[in-house]
């Protein structure tokens, strides 16, 4: 019986790895669709860690990333990005275990997440003889290089290309100057499609899922309004340091009023049955087109006082 229940253990941590694997190998060889499937990674390190338990769970992260080494030949930066993906896996199959509440459970893995990730960049960075700054830019600037060849090869107006190519000096400027905003932004993001892809995969497998409650009556505290006025008008500050604090502050506020105005909009969609076909076209218009997405944002950030849902105030 013990072999037994050993092998079964030893397969899992081998499917584990080759799930993981195989998205991480979709992610990278096919870039539009590894765009979207980039964010599965973590899922099926939660549901070997939660299955497995803490030591031969934590084996499918940890294969993995050697995995990954080799085939991308190093830790490069791509490299790390995909292990902080990993580690999102690993963090929230532990924090599963304590029962926490939604907010803790996503704050916390984003915190450890960010945190192991600023200390691996700038170990490698030091490793490298560079600065951390110098080497967010060549990351920077190398992606926006691949993402102009990607539009030539989409068949993009060459007017278009043109006109990005002559701004590639101030795009790769804002966007190193965002990267700590878009890193909590991508972390937040990818931390709640994981919780939420994950629901109907353990139930399937009867497996325990925290009680997080009814997700499409969830809110953002009211005080965090504050936070985006504050963000706003340092915004307005002459001060460039402080300018950057508050658009990072806003871009991540954004995200967070995001989550809250997708909560309304499945929250009408359960109420009013709204079929899958048309939840599923207008959730894809929704991460295609920014139109809507502010327009969710707006819901969410509005919803402090309008109230869409009608709920009682706690």
């Amino acid at each position: 019986m013990p072999q037994e229940m050993g092998g079964r253990v030893v397969k899992d941590i081998i499917n584990g790895v080759v799930i993981t694997g195989l998205v991480f190998a979709v992610s990278v060889f096919l870039p539009i669709v590894g765009f979207f499937t980039a964010v599965l990674i973590p899922l099926p390190i939660l549901f070997y860690r939660v299955k497995l338990g803490r030591l031969p769970g934590g084996a499918v992260p940890v294969l993995t990333a050697v995995v990954i080494s080799i085939i991308m030949g190093g830790l490069a930066v791509d490299a790390l990005f995909l292990l902080g993906l990993l580690l999102t896996g690993l963090v929230l199959g532990e924090l599963f275990e304590q029962n926490l509440p939604i907010e803790k459970t996503i704050g916390y893995t984003c915190l450890a997440v960010l945190a192991t990730g600023f200390a691996a960049l700038l170990f490698y960075s030091s490793a490298q003889g560079t600065s951390l700054i110098e080497m967010i830019s060549a990351y920077v600037l190398k992606n926006l290089e691949i993402t102009l060849a990607l539009y030539k090869q989409m068949g993009i107006p060459v007017e278009t290309i043109h006109q990005v190519e002559n701004s590639l000096d101030r795009i790769q400027y804002a966007l190193v100057r965002i990267v700590p905003a878009l890193v909590l932004v991508s972390t937040l993001l990818v931390s709640w499609i994981c919780l939420l892809f994950a629901k109907p995969l353990f139930k399937a497998f009867a497996l325990p899922y925290p009680d997080f409650g009814r997700l499409t009556t969830w809110s953002t505290p009211e005080k965090l309004v504050w936070g985006a006025i504050g963000c706003a008008i340092a915004m307005l500050l002459p001060a460039t340091g402080i300018r950057l604090i508050g658009l990072n502050g806003i871009l991540i506020l954004m995200m967070i009023y995001f989550l809250h105005g997708i909560a309304i909009v499945a929250y009408f969609f359960d109420k009013k049955k709204f079929p899958r076909m048309a939840r599923t076209f207008i959730y894809a218009l929704i991460a295609i087109q920014q139109v809507f997405a502010l327009v969710v944002i707006a819901l969410g950030f509005f919803d402090l006082w309008v109230n869409f849902r009608k709920l009682e105030k706690q």
